[in-house]
């Protein structure tokens, strides 16, 4: 019996002294993710089961069995089947702009202008310390007649006040006539590249157009540090929730962008930034001696230039009248000189230029003068943001000269139900023509312009590879020949992004030696019936290793 005992304890021995002799061979890691489906989105498209973190990167991905037996885990977690992802990336937003705004009224999807000055009114009753009452998300597309409003009703209910509504698209204005006289606007106000309103009388309507607007907007007052900080941190948790972890935010000055590595640096801001410099005087002065700048957290590598305004308030530049306006083609923001002289100065930088183009025209524009100073293919990665109406002959040039398409998937949704009549029935199939332009560079990098869309980029998704809003209207799609197979739009939207952004050997993909940033959804992205896309839920999203939102954290 004792020999027995004896050889019971020496087994036991041995049996630890193997176990722990093995666990001492395992690799230390911070984070081990197991039975998971993980699309990797690497160049093969590859899925696993697994991956492992350690000091913010991947380390490893492949089986689970393979995985637990080769890596000590400080954490493990067991995904149980979930869909793993890396982190989304929107290529095109405004994420400063959108924070700041969370201060503003929501006026998106007001179905009247009626509604609109009601959610107004009761905005000022929650936040009547304000200096100034704004809003921001009417769409007078979206109301019975589609006329734009005046200032009237403005006047009216709020003499005292000056008043400032922005556009869905951020290129129009409705101010009243407080706003207008500390603006010091009068009818005889001279404009370029933008539009004050006037009446048949030529009295001043309060709609102002592209540049026109800046006149008012740089009236209002920043918000206190505290305040800002406040909104930016409120506005990463919105993106947070929907799976968000990297951002290109499109046109801040220097000061923006100092509060925002601040708030990196102190570890409250976990987003990670690229960011496109407004091209005044004063960034040029300050950032271009000094070169693009790279970290993991902060890109800065790009100036955002506009060319015209936008579709829905009649701002683009088109080649032909708009057929809902026979005399009327939009506008360029500046004289095409500026555009040829600023082309050639970043030509002569490592800094990329990306400009806004939304018209038939200002795409032929600026086609052109890239063409003129890259020559040929390149690997300069400068960008058109939106893309929106290119002509045919015109899309041939995104591949000659290797312009990298930016674009925006639920732009088309949501203009959809009034596109045709800006454009007519010839030249819509010249809009939104994202797979035209997929062929050309091999990518289209997607995000969302928020605030001008929703933030959620799994909205975009849907409306890239379904062409459908989220009404699931209209069936089979508007323009389907137009729509990216779900790879396509998830690359657009992870790797692609990151590409375009000269991030690409760092974050949008889940393989050894990326940013270890990574989203898991209760459902399938490449296999969801699209009628479900929309309603897809971010369960956790992880950057850098570390969980910034879900359950568990």
């Amino acid at each position: 019996m004792r020999a027995l005992f004896r050889l019971s304890i020496t087994t036991s021995l041995a049996t630890g002294l193997l176990a722990s002799a093995c666990q001492s061979r395992r690799e230390a890691v911070d984070l081990l993710v197991t039975n998971a489906t993980v699309y990797t989105v690497d160049s093969t498209f590859s899925k696993a089961q697994a991956f492992a973190v350690r000091d913010g990167r991947f380390v490893a991905v492949g089986s689970t069995a393979d995985l637990q037996g080769r890596y000590q885990a400080a954490r493990t977690v067991d995904a149980s089947e979930q869909f793993v992802y890396p982190g989304f990336y929107d290529a095109h937003c405004h994420f400063y702009r959108y924070a700041l705004g969370l201060r503003s009224a929501n006026l998106v999807g007001a179905s009247s202008w009626a509604e609109t000055v009601g959610r107004l009114a009761r905005h000022r009753q929650q936040r009547p310390q304000d200096a100034w009452l704004t809003g921001r998300g009417w769409d007078q597309n979206d109301w019975p007649g589609q006329r734009f409003p005046t200032k009237d009703t403005l006047d009216a209910l709020f003499p005292g006040v000056p008043v400032l509504l922005v556009r869905v698209d951020g290129h129009a204005a409705l101010v009243n006539q407080k706003a207008l006289d500390l603006a010091g606007i009068t009818a005889a106000t001279p404009i370029s590249g933008g539009v004050i309103g006037r009446d048949a009388r030529g009295r001043l309507t309060g709609l102002l157009v592209d540049n026109a607007v800046k006149l008012v907007a740089s009236k209002i007052p920043d918000p206190a540090p505290a305040e800002a900080d406040a909104l930016l941190l409120q506005g990463q948790q919105n993106c947070l929730a929907v799976g968000l972890t990297s951002l290109a935010d499109a046109g801040l000055d220097r000061e923006d962008i100092e509060r925002i590595a601040a708030l990196q640096q102190a570890g409250r801001l976990h987003l990670r930034l690229y960011t496109m410099l407004n091209p005044t005087p004063e960034n040029k002065a300050y950032y271009l001696p000094r070169g693009p700048y790279f970290s993991d957290n902060l890109t800065i590598s790009s100036f955002k230039i506009y060319a015209d305004g936008a579709l829905g308030s009649r701002g683009a530049s088109l080649l032909a009248p708009y057929t809902d306006r026979p005399h009327e083609r939009g506008f360029l923001l500046q004289k095409p000189d500026y555009y040829r002289s600023i082309a050639r100065e970043l030509a002569a930088t490592k800094f990329q230029m990306n400009t806004h183009a939304i018209g038939d025209s200002a795409n032929r524009l600026l086609l052109d003068i890239y063409g003129a100073v890259l020559k040929g293919h390149n690997d300069r990665r400068w960008r058109i943001e939106h893309a929106q109406i290119v002509s045919q002959q015109d899309i041939p040039k995104f591949g000659q000269y290797s312009i990298v398409p930016s674009v925006q998937p639920t732009h088309a949704t949501s203009d959809m139900y009034w596109a045709g009549e800006r454009l007519g029935q010839r030249r819509l199939p010249d809009a939104y023509a994202y797979k035209a332009l997929l062929a050309q560079y091999g990518q289209v990098a997607l995000g969302s312009d928020f605030p001008v869309e929703d933030i959620n980029p799994l909205y975009g998704f849907h409306a890239a590879v379904a062409r459908q809003d989220a009404k699931n209207y209209p069936a089979g799609g508007f323009q389907p020949e137009n729509a990216l197979t779900r790879e396509q739009a998830l690359r657009g939207m992870t790797t692609w992004a990151a590409h375009a952004a000269f991030e690409d050997r760092r974050k949008g993909q889940i393989k050894p030696g990326m940013l270890a940033d990574f989203v898991v959804l209760n459902e399938d992205l490449l296999t969801a019936p699209n009628e479900q896309l929309r309603g897809l839920k971010v369960r956790q999203t992880w950057i850098g290793g570390r969980q910034v939102f879900g359950n568990e954290q």
